[in-house]
């Protein structure tokens, strides 16, 4: 009867540890996929995402939220193989890094901050994290 408790317990108070590490993610190194991502957003690092959802996205491409973003097969497979490589944990099946649970419980503001024309979107990290490209997700 303990060990459900236990196990229960350290769950929970992991959970605020996992939003904690995502204050730093490292940067991205891969240069396809800083010029390929980064040409239409912020090329977000692979830890923001789990490989899982990391396969996916690079499987859609040709309806990437909308947009075209298909690539050369070959350099898509490259691109992935290194977000893969990189994934760190979360939902696989959560393709958004807006929708993952440490993003939500780090940004759980009301609707009027995500509307100011400075922000635009969830997705605009460098909106309030300046270095965000750098990896750090620190609070600014």
């Amino acid at each position: 009867m303990r060990t459900p408790l236990l196990a229960t317990t350290l769950f929970l108070l992991a959970l605020p540890a996992t939003a904690d590490e995502l204050e730093r993610a490292s940067p991205v190194t891969h240069e396809p996929t800083k010029r390929e991502c980064g040409e239409c957003h912020l090329a977000f690092q692979p830890a923001l995402l789990p490989a899982g959802s990391w396969r996916k996205i690079m499987a859609g491409l040709a309806g990437h939220f909308g947009e075209d973003a298909s690539l050369d097969v070959t350099l898509a497979a490259e691109i992935e193989a290194y977000l893969v490589k990189n994934a760190g944990p979360g939902d696989a099946t959560k393709l958004r890094v807006t929708e993952q649970r440490w993003f939500r419980h780090e940004h759980d503001f009301p609707d009027p901050v995500w509307q100011k024309p400075e922000v635009r979107s969830r997705a605009n990290c460098e909106a309030c994290h300046r270095d965000a490209a750098r990896g750090s997700y620190e609070d600014d």
